[in-house]
């Protein structure tokens, strides 16, 4: 279900995947608050709830399609915002050709990657997969930047994470019928998909434009992109032959899962700030696992919850509060 939402929206995954590999050694000065909590608590139910609506919506729609569904109406409901709050909308050639890009990398390949394997595999386990986008992160941006290299306990995270996509692997090739490796392969592919986007996105802060923004161009940009692959590849467009389930679906997926998300995030990032909102990425599994299983009837194997628990602890040793806290040293320093 986060990713699909979650759970996976330039802005937030870019600020959150950022904040896990940049901010951890820095000073926070934010505070999070029973207000704050709240908001975190509800919004990793949110980008795990979209894991359970994409699942729930690609039993009568094809993925493709509902990317393109997801990406638009949100791109509507941004551009809404954006318009009563007064915001103008960015101008500029060079800005829509990053918006392009990061389109594509941010929504296109990771939404169709994730709705395709989520047409094979529980939602939960597409969730647990798409939690190793921190820990793509800091590889790519190893390579990739020249501020953002391994360290001991980035390095832990990794290999932490990785030992857990193969033990997930390694049970999907003991029971190829229930959780197809290559579903699984896609959703990791997906994940890495985010890394890179969370790296290219960095340079959206020169350009001084605000979240809300960047994401209705992002949005908007990725609805360009889907709408003639939706033409070539999809079968015709027919929503009102959709059942009101899956109707409901769609609707919760682009208005609460992405558009709201946003909301949500930004008040977050305002008072409880990066570091602590990096803390979501190890809430939502455990949203989209109570969902699936309990609502779907899902089931996950041991494999499943071990390599989850795997990738939780290289999360952990990324964001290496918990380390230095056991160090004794100030987690927030």
């Amino acid at each position: 279900m986060k990713s699909v939402i979650l759970h996976p929206i330039f802005v937030i995954k870019d600020r959150i995947h950022h904040s896990l590999i940049t901010t951890a050694f820095m000073t926070s000065q934010h505070r999070m608050g029973v207000v704050e909590w709240t908001l975190l608590i509800i919004l990793s139910i949110i980008w795990g709830g979209s894991f359970f609506f994409v699942k729930i919506a690609v039993t009568e729609v094809a993925p493709f399609t509902l990317v393109l569904c997801r990406v638009s109406l949100a791109a509507l409901i941004l551009l809404i915002y954006c318009k009563l709050s007064g915001r103008s909308l960015p101008r500029g050639r060079s800005i829509w050709g990053a918006f392009l890009l990061m389109g594509l990398i941010n929504n296109v390949i990771p939404f169709s990657l994730l709705f395709w394997g989520q047409t094979y595999i529980a939602s939960g386990l597409a969730s647990i997969l798409n939690a190793t986008t921190p820990i793509f992160t800091v590889l790519v941006a190893h390579f990739l930047t020249r501020d953002e290299r391994l360290n001991s306990n980035r390095m832990l995270g990794v290999v932490l994470g990785f030992s857990g996509v193969v033990v997930m692997l390694g049970g999907g090739f003991d029971q190829p019928a229930d959780n197809p490796p290559i579903a699984m392969i896609a959703c990791l592919g997906a994940a890495l998909s985010y890394a890179f986007a969370g790296v290219y996105g960095r340079r959206f802060a020169a350009h001084n434009i605000g979240p809300a923004r960047v994401a209705f161009g992002q949005l908007s940009s990725s609805s360009l992109i889907m709408l003639p692959v939706v033409l070539l590849m999809d079968p015709p467009l027919r929503p009102l032959s959709w059942s009101p389930q899956t109707q409901l679906a769609v609707i919760i997926l682009a208005v609460i899962c992405t558009a709201l998300a946003y909301i949500l995030f930004f008040r977050i990032l305002a008072t409880g700030g990066a570091t602590n909102l990096s803390l979501v990425t190890l809430l939502v599994p455990v949203s989209a696992i109570l969902l699936g299983t309990r609502v779907l009837g899902e089931q996950l194997g041991s494999s499943d919850f071990i390599g989850m628990a795997l990738i939780g602890l290289g999360l952990v040793a990324n964001d290496g509060r918990a380390i230095r806290f056991m160090r004794g040293a100030n987690p927030a320093a």
